[in-house]
């Protein structure tokens, strides 16, 4: 996950996403130009897809729910993420474990 674009705050790390949803499962799908690509099975009606892609995140990520927040992109697929609590080491860390 070397080319991941991330933005390190002072208790916090942002990075984009691009979410494909209604996908037949809900897996990490590599990279897309600097971006996370997240394939999601829920579809994107009346917030599902967004309350799914916080609720895998976080437990992709070992983080607890609430840490995960969707700072822009509601309604769009690309969007950015914001994990509270982390550094941009850790998250790296933890993608490279997951998703190798």
């Amino acid at each position: 996950m070397e080319h991941l674009k991330i933005q390190q705050s002072a208790n916090a790390v942002i990075f984009s996403v691009k979410v494909v949803p209604r996908s037949s499962k809900t897996a990490i799908a590599g990279l897309l130009g600097g971006m996370l690509k997240v394939k999601l099975a829920a579809a994107p009606e009346k917030g599902k897809a967004n309350e799914s892609l916080v609720e895998f995140l976080a437990d992709t990520l070992g983080v607890k729910k609430n840490t995960v927040t969707i700072t822009s992109g509601h309604t769009s697929p690309v969007k950015t993420i914001q994990i509270t609590g982390t550094s941009m080491e850790s998250l790296l860390d933890k993608l490279n474990r997951c998703c190798k």
